[in-house]
């Protein structure tokens, strides 16, 4: 008998993983990649709501765990996938340098914050009022990690390729049963996935599809991440990242042509060059109406655990999170309530009924 299978290697199963081999847990890993939000994410950390100059939840304390997580997962995978890039928040008028100013008043954002207002000197963006720089942000490496990590499990054999099936589990008191593999306990990491999960799918998991286009822009030259009505995110190569968009109601991958003219006409509205569109991704984020992560065990069955609901800041919460669960399940550690799935017990109840 093994300790944990783990179904899902987006950024939630990776981090969890993680946990499990520094601890050196026995696990097997079970993904078929038919959820792609982490693959078609920026991989962007940002500890800055640029839409309202707030602290992003709790992004001061989680960068304190992301920031040596990805430095030790780049020297065991052997490869670059921390890249520290400031972010510049393109200002719209005078009033928005006014409301940067204040926020930098703010104790818990002032490490953050630089109140030096940068003047635009690259003549493919259009700034005439300038930007604020986000200090501590940068970028993951996303597909990279996920691709390497992938390889690493295949080549140890501890994943397997291939879609998970609730019919073949077996729920039992003190473990599982999946195929002929016996685990103390499983843990869902599995995104918008969720949705189909008959043990987990009474939780209120939205999903918003997000959608990013790849330009390539030789005249851009710009090596700092762009924050206007979209993001402007360099990739090397004069290719740059440019999204996203959120969209409620559409739950497909797939990439759509509406999405790919909103993204472009507010790219127009302060990118000046020419570019070619290299690459359009779509994928759904797994997001919850109160914009907190699903963290814990099942009501009923004790040993079987989800780990989801991080929205578009994966890249940030995703270390802190799954830790708080290993530390739960191995140690006793309380989760956060505000974390905690039993805060959607009444739910569980109902799906009873």
């Amino acid at each position: 008998m093994i300790d944990y299978i783990v179904v899902g290697l987006g950024l939630a199963g990776i981090s969890f993983s993680e946990q499990l081999q520094v601890h050196k847990k026995d696990f097997k890993v079970i993904s078929d990649e038919s959820q792609t939000s982490s693959l078609v994410a920026g991989g962007l950390y940002n500890p800055v709501v640029l839409k309202r100059f707030t602290l992003a939840w709790n992004a001061d304390v989680q960068l304190e765990t992301a920031i040596p997580f990805y430095t030790n997962l780049e020297t065991k995978l052997g490869m670059q996938l921390h890249y520290k890039i400031p972010i510049l928040r393109r200002f719209a008028s005078i009033e928005e340098q006014n409301l940067w100013f204040e926020a930098a008043d703010n104790k818990r954002l002032d490490q953050f914050i630089d109140t030096t207002i940068i003047e635009n000197k690259n003549n493919a963006i259009d700034a005439p009022f300038g930007f604020g720089q986000v200090l501590h942000a940068g970028r993951i490496d996303v597909n990279a990690m996920i691709g390497v990590y992938q390889s690493t499990l295949l080549e140890k054999g501890i994943l397997l390729k291939e879609t998970f099936d609730f019919n073949l589990l077996d729920v039992h008191k003190e473990h599982i049963e999946y195929k002929s593999i016996k685990a103390r306990r499983i843990v869902f990491a599995t995104g918008y996935g969720l949705k189909s999960n008959p043990y987990f799918n009474y939780l209120p998991l939205n999903g918003t599809k997000g959608e990013l286009l790849t330009i390539k822009a030789p005249d851009i030259k710009a090596d700092m991440v762009i924050k206007s009505s979209v993001f402007i995110i360099p990739m090397g190569d004069d290719l740059y990242r440019v999204g996203a968009t959120y969209e409620r109601t559409d739950k497909s991958n797939s990439p759509t042509e509406k999405a790919k003219k909103d993204l472009l006409k507010k790219l127009r509205t302060f990118l000046k060059c020419d570019y070619e569109i290299v690459d359009h991704v779509a994928g759904i984020r797994p997001t919850v109406a109160d914009r907190r992560p699903l963290v814990g065990p099942h009501p009923k069955y004790g040993h079987m655990y989800v780990l989801n609901g991080f929205g578009s800041r994966g890249v940030l919460i995703a270390p802190t999170v799954s830790r708080q669960l290993y530390n739960f399940i191995e140690h006793g550690e309380p989760i956060p309530q505000e974390t905690h799935v039993n805060r959607f017990l009444k739910r569980y109840i109902a799906s009873l009924s």
